[in-house]
């Protein structure tokens, strides 16, 4: 019984930690894990930004508020 506890906690840990990414366009951090993705966007966009989040379940956009800001 423990070790099946022990295994479900760690499958949870390996498939819900997220792990940082910086990209190089303006600001826009990733967070990325395998079940779940984040983005905090702020890129650069001609003569203003994009700022914003998105949201990913798998592979569904489930929210996203990124708008440009001129």
């Amino acid at each position: 019984m423990k070790k099946k506890i022990i295994i479900a906690v760690i499958l949870c840990v390996i498939l819900l930690t997220p792990i940082p990414r910086f990209l190089k366009d303006g600001g826009t951090v990733e967070y990325n894990a395998v079940l779940y993705s984040v983005r905090k966007v702020h890129s650069i966009n001609g003569d203003g930004y994009n700022v914003g989040t998105e949201v990913r379940l798998l592979f569904w956009e489930v929210y996203s508020s990124v708008e440009y800001q001129p």
